[in-house]
């Protein structure tokens, strides 16, 4: 007997303010939609080229090892580390949170001896001690992450490549997080190889994973003496796809690059500079309501991520319950603790289109409500003219 089809999928209107996926763009939602061509196809060709250019922009590189792999933000993070990791090669991998940990767990798949460099999640890491990594251990490669999404801590990276390379080691960055909601500098930081993701601050469904290989990476991936671990992600091969080349290797997602071609565009029309302050501005009005609400940060102040915000549960309040309250009464999605954060702090997402100071006073009044229904001691209004009082200058 035949079952009868499922309706037509119709999902319901979210806010989404958690760790991503972050609310999309009505233009890139278009773009997604837009006619499909061959991948070979010389119209597409032209978006990649110029999709290219602008993840340069983004990225703030001159790399020509620049490109979106297609899959999410881990695919690229498997790129990364596949390519530059050959079976007995020494990695540190910095963890101080869950996708530290996942980097190193990738490499140690990908053969590698894996260095853990540890901190307690929502710490990050000083110059010396990856120094003192550097000089003990000699890697070829350092990983580290530049935002941690599961602890909402900013990892400072300017002195790190000079270290690093001052050892001979290549430094591999996750801004799967900070991409387009922080300054990202690939070339004045003088990053090795990064890789990031379309569903955080670019504003783009998840599906692809932007990624840089400087020429240095370059050179060391050219050098390899065995094939790399991974046919799909083998930048070797997929570079002439990319290149002027245009060899086939695997069918690209056509309208996902179109989404991301998209989400760029709009990126560079608003400014990375006034992207940056936009995310930054917001931040400090959603920061100035919580702590009106009582509500404390589970990261230092001067290590506080602008587009992901960790706050610490209060005694007594029922996580789950409040996160539920807010999807089921207000359309807002926050997340979770992972890791040992689980149960004890809750990630509010400022990212791309959903940072907006709309949606900062919607979450501190909808918040309120939450913790009032749990008990909690709260002053009615404070959160949101806290907010509003640092929109105006005065905080």
């Amino acid at each position: 007997m035949t079952s009868p089809l499922p309706i037509a999928i119709h999902p319901p209107r979210r806010v989404l303010m958690g760790p991503g996926p972050s609310d999309i763009e009505p233009s890139v939602l278009g773009a997604l939609a837009a006619p499909t061509v061959g991948h070979l196809d010389p119209y597409f060709l032209k978006i990649m080229d110029e999709l290219q250019a602008m993840l340069r922009q983004v990225f703030r590189t001159e790399n020509r090892l620049t490109l979106a792999v297609s899959g999410t933000g881990s695919a690229g993070m498997e790129a990364c580390v596949a390519n530059l990791i050959e079976p007995g090669d020494k990695m540190v991998v910095c963890v101080n949170g869950v996708f530290g940990g996942r980097m190193a767990d990738v490499a140690a798949r990908c053969g590698a001896q894996v260095v853990k460099l540890e901190r307690p999640f929502g710490e990050v890491f000083s110059s010396a001690e990856i120094e003192a990594a550097m000089e003990q251990h000699k890697p070829k490669v350092l990983g580290i992450v530049n935002a941690e999404t599961s602890t909402g801590a900013h990892q400072p990276m300017a002195e790190i490549a000079g270290i690093v390379h001052a050892h001979g080691g290549l430094v591999l960055m996750d801004c799967v997080t900070s991409l387009a909601g922080m300054p990202v500098e690939i070339d004045d930081w003088g990053i090795d190889a990064a890789y990031s993701g379309t569903q955080k601050c670019l504003s783009c469904p998840p599906g692809l994973a932007p990624v840089t290989f400087s020429d240095r990476a370059v050179a060391a991936i050219d050098a390899r003496k065995t094939k790399v671990q991974s046919w799909y992600l083998d930048m070797q091969m997929v570079k002439e796809y990319w290149g002027g080349n245009r060899a086939y290797h695997h069918t690209a997602p056509i309208n996902m690059n179109y989404a991301l071609h998209e989400a760029l565009r709009c990126v560079l029309e608003e400014g990375l500079e006034h992207r940056w302050a936009r995310h930054r501005k917001n931040h400090l009005a959603l920061r100035a309501g919580l702590e009106a609400l009582g509500l404390d940060y589970a990261v230092a102040e001067e290590h506080r991520l602008p587009m992901l915000n960790a706050v610490l549960i209060p005694e007594g309040v029922d996580d789950a319950a409040v996160r539920k309250q807010l999807l089921t009464e207000f359309g807002i999605e926050i997340g979770g603790g992972l890791g040992p954060m689980k149960g004890k702090v809750w990630r509010i997402g400022l990212m791309g289109a959903a940072c907006t100071a709309s949606n900062v006073l919607l979450c501190l009044a909808a918040l309120e409500r939450c913790l009032m229904a749990q008990g909690g001691k709260v002053t009615p209004g404070a959160g949101v003219a806290a907010a509003n009082g640092a929109y105006a200058g005065k905080s």
